[in-house]
């Protein structure tokens, strides 16, 4: 087989993203080469691409875009269980499965993961260790673009399995972004009482579909107002002051979103104290939500989330619509942009 000749986009400082060409060469032992269908644009990439790097992910020069679905092209020798045409999802990360944190099931704190990305391209090489642990098939009938949501939703149970949603309890959730969102639609379903709140209001009527009782701009919420469970989905410093200030006594706090490192938070200490506040944050997810997710976004109950779905992009368009977007003091406007890709030929 010989080299493959494709285009990816690479972040090679902050603010400065580009198209490149790129020579892959035929996947070696456990790799395999995919042609990416539909990938996804979010929060995430668009920090790194304002911070110039991403603490996980890695630094320049970095193949950009972790959320996608992709058609397999070659298996590199010993890949058992997969054919060339098969449609997949491949995770961001693979656990050691080896390491303190894995072995007591921690996977998203195994500090020997191997991480990946580059699904903003058009041929990408799968690292073995992706391959061996963390990739997926995408259930059948499942649109490309649907299934790439599946990072977000595995990301959002994750949370949810350290800070669950319980009936009859009032749980609020500070921004109406994919992740705010979908944190909405699964404390809903669990029969908390959810308030949606952001800075702009925005994704009022889709947060009400998916299961919220009130969706409303942050100023509007009542000063006094206090709730059960606070979860922070906005990733702004302010926002997780935001969370602490409305935690009624007694009330879980989850602080998902991430802050730049070196970030500082204050906190009321004799409110942690004497009111039992319990505070709590989540950070990624193990291949098996990824499962999970895939297998829930195949269901009637996610049929609202495809109106996460924004305007599609061209490739080439996207270092520029990235650079654009990043610089914006709001990011994008809650919903992702679905790349296009070229189906394998």
């Amino acid at each position: 087989m010989t080299r493959a000749v494709a285009r990816r986009v690479v972040l090679r400082g902050p603010g400065d993203v580009r198209l490149e060409p790129v020579s892959l060469p035929p996947p070696g032992p456990g790799e395999v080469l995919l042609a990416p269908e539909a990938a996804l644009t979010g929060g995430t990439v668009l920090k790194t691409v304002r911070r110039g790097g991403h603490a996980r992910l890695g630094t320049p020069p970095l193949a950009l875009g972790h959320e996608g679905v992709a058609r397999i092209v070659a298996l590199g020798e010993g890949v058992r269980g997969w054919q060339v045409g098969e449609r997949v999802l491949p995770g961001p990360s693979a656990p050691c499965e080896a390491c303190e944190a894995c072995l007591h099931a921690r996977p998203s704190l195994c500090a020997q993961a191997c991480w990946w990305s580059g699904m903003y391209a058009e041929r990408v090489l799968l690292p073995a260790p992706i391959v061996a642990r963390s990739l997926h098939r995408v259930p059948s009938g499942l649109a490309p673009e649907v299934a790439a949501l599946a990072d977000n939703v595995a990301s959002v149970l994750h949370g949810v399995e350290r800070t669950p949603g319980r009936a009859g309890e009032r749980a609020l959730v500070l921004g109406s972004g994919p992740l705010g969102l979908l944190w909405t639609a699964f404390l809903a379903g669990a029969g908390s009482t959810v308030t949606v709140a952001s800075r702009r209001g925005a994704q009022a009527p889709l947060a009400l579909r998916l299961g919220a009782t009130h969706a409303l701009p942050l100023e509007r919420l009542a000063a006094s107002e206090r709730f059960d469970l606070v979860v922070e989905a906005t990733g702004a410093t302010e926002a997780w002051q935001e969370a602490l200030a409305r935690a009624a006594p007694g009330a879980r706090v989850n602080l998902f979103g991430g802050l730049p490192a070196g970030s500082r938070l204050e906190v009321d200490a004799t409110r942690l104290h004497y009111e039992e506040l319990l505070l709590t944050a989540s950070f990624h997810y193990a291949p098996v939500q990824l499962q999970q997710a895939l297998a829930w976004l195949a269901t009637p109950a996610a049929a609202p989330c495809r109106d996460l779905l924004g305007p599609p992009l061209a490739l080439e368009d996207l270092p520029s619509w990235l650079v654009r977007t990043a610089a914006q003091p709001e990011g994008h406007a809650g919903t992702k942009a679905v790349v296009r890709l070229a189906a394998p030929a």
